[in-house]
């Protein structure tokens, strides 16, 4: 196995407070993390695809469909473990193996393994330390309910016209690519020189309850 090649990590505990066992639970008649597997074993530039879990049950049907596996010990698997935290364990178990790691989180089922490839290409073109994958947004007319008022984030006396305001980028959370020695160093999934990968909006939801799924089954479908 090479120093320098690429592998993919995908986060998948066992609890989970929205939907138990969420990583199981069926999206278009597939477990979700099938869906996460599958696209990174038909990436053209993954060279291998791994599974983070502390359940036996998600590791064995991980490896059933050619992902090989992480086990991850519970403290790293509760509902206060960061991604990092996981993501950290990971690294530290391929950080001779993998120079780059994409971070595949299964909660965003809807990506093409092309998806992965256009984006490490990028990663690697432009001599990224890190990158996040994003969907372009505009939404400027923002509010928040402070203790006296409705405060907003725009003269809303001189309203801006929707074409006029600057783009942003929205992290989607669907997936990550960092430098695995560097990733170890900063221990955050973002750091030195940060790149986007901008993904189209039916490719940005994500799944946090049962009616995201119901969502994202009909967007599948078609």
């Amino acid at each position: 196995m090479k120093k320098n090649e690429i592998h993919s990590v995908i986060l998948a505990r066992g609890g989970s407070k929205g939907i138990k066992n969420k990583n199981l639970y069926p999206v278009n008649s597939k477990p979700m993390i099938y869906w996460s597997i599958k696209k990174s074993l038909e990436s053209k530039k993954i060279n291998k695809t791994w599974v983070s879990s502390d359940s036996k049950k998600i590791l064995d049907y991980s490896k059933k469909i050619g992902a090989n596996l992480i086990e991850r010990p519970s403290k790293f698997a509760t509902d206060k473990s960061s991604s990092e935290i996981a993501w950290l364990h990971a690294a530290k178990i391929l950080k001779d193996k993998a120079a780059i790691i994409v971070g595949i989180q299964p909660t965003s089922p809807i990506r093409d393994g092309e998806d992965f490839d256009k984006a490490i290409k990028k990663f690697i073109n432009y001599k990224y330390d890190s990158l996040f994958s994003a969907l372009k947004v505009n939404d400027f007319f923002i509010w928040k309910n402070t203790k006296k008022k409705l405060v907003s984030n725009y003269n809303y006396k001189k309203r801006p016209r929707r074409q006029n305001i600057e783009n942003k980028f929205l992290e989607n959370g669907s997936f990550y690519i960092f430098k695995t020695k560097k990733f170890l160093k900063f221990k955050s999934r973002v750091f030195k020189k940060i790149g986007i990968y901008e993904m189209e909006k039916i490719k940005s939801f994500q799944i946090d309850d049962i009616d995201d799924i119901k969502i994202i089954e009909k967007l599948m479908r078609k």
